[in-house]
């Protein structure tokens, strides 16, 4: 069960994530032709890419850690796995990053909740749909590096 929740929520997010990628392509590439060709600038263009490369950047760093990118001290994990405490180094780093996790989730709730009155004049949306991309990644991942650590503990003996 725990596979199977794992596999969709993560294809979920890399398809949510490919997809604010050629957002941020797309709006990028209207601003030049835009600016460039047509001489009328978009103002709304470039606000747009700047959130979907925030949000691509906040659920890419989920698959990250999903995969173990991110937990990995692999020189000191291989001298440690000789003695047997391979293991134990990484139940310390998943520690300490589920630990910096719960702080990002908490001050990126903070964050969202001040600013959820102020728009951007560009796009006409309150910038805290920005800001709650901070909270949801960190959120995700966690959930991403528990996935990983289960994962992990039931494909080893």
């Amino acid at each position: 069960m725990l596979r199977r929740f794992d596999h969709h929520l993560f294809q979920v997010i890399s398809g949510l994530a490919q997809l604010l990628l050629w957002v941020a392509v797309a709006a990028g590439f209207y601003q030049v032709l835009s600016r460039f060709i047509f001489q009328s600038p978009a103002a709304w263009s470039e606000a747009l890419t700047r959130a979907a490369i925030i949000w691509t950047v906040m659920l890419g760093i989920t698959l990250a850690f999903r995969e173990g990118a991110m937990l990995g001290v692999n020189v000191l994990r291989t001298k440690l796995d000789e003695y047997g405490y391979g293991r134990a180094l990484e139940l310390i780093v998943l520690l300490i990053v589920a630990a910096f996790l719960l702080f990002l989730l908490w001050i990126g709730i903070q964050m969202t909740w001040r600013v959820r009155f102020q728009t951007m004049p560009t796009l006409g949306i309150s910038i805290s749909w920005i800001y709650i991309s901070i909270p949801i990644g960190a959120a995700l991942s966690l959930i991403a590096v528990l996935c990983h650590w289960c994962r992990d503990a039931l494909d080893k003996p």
